[in-house]
């Protein structure tokens, strides 16, 4: 039987609190308390990450399973499926992108005298080109566009693609 820590809660050991708390403030994420902080949201999506969850019904089932652990790994919220949903419209993103700079920030001088196995000439970035079809009914702030791939026919009127990219 494990008496120590869980692994994640060692890994968010090694985020710094500060930092993202000065993150939080800038934006006022927690300036409408609900029970649900910016910290919990950032460790519910942490988690998800590095469990590969795909949406929140797999989230608050995956976290559900470990509901007694929970508190020792650094969740302080009640968590629930319509609690996360909440948090990811109520607080600011540009909280979380602050923070990923200045996480980004601090990984590459670790890694800049590694070799990548090859000759680069200036800084590359890994994009997320995910491809999202939507109904433009319930999402109606998408731009149709129409797209052919070969041997298919473009989408049914009413669809869209949305193509997300992260810097």
């Amino acid at each position: 039987m494990n008496v120590g820590r869980t692994v994640f809660a060692q890994v968010m050991d090694h985020v710094p609190v500060y930092e993202f708390n000065k993150c939080v403030r800038r934006y006022g994420g927690d300036s409408r308390p609900r029970g649900f902080s910016c910290w919990d949201q950032f460790l519910c999506l942490s988690f998800a990450q590095l469990m590969y969850r795909e949406s929140l019904r797999d989230i608050h089932a995956c976290l559900r399973s470990v509901q007694g652990k929970l508190y020792h790994m650094g969740f302080r919220g009640r968590i629930a499926k319509s609690t996360l949903s909440d948090a990811n419209e109520v607080h600011d993103w540009r909280i979380y992108a602050d923070f990923a700079r200045l996480l980004i920030a601090t990984a590459r001088p670790m890694y800049s005298e590694e070799s990548l196995g090859f000759d680069l000439d200036s800084t590359v970035y890994a994009l997320d080109s995910t491809t999202i079809d939507l109904c433009l009914s319930v999402f109606p702030w998408v731009r149709f566009q129409s797209f052919q791939k070969r041997g298919e026919d473009a989408h049914a009127p009413g669809y869209a693609r949305l193509h997300t990219h992260f810097h």
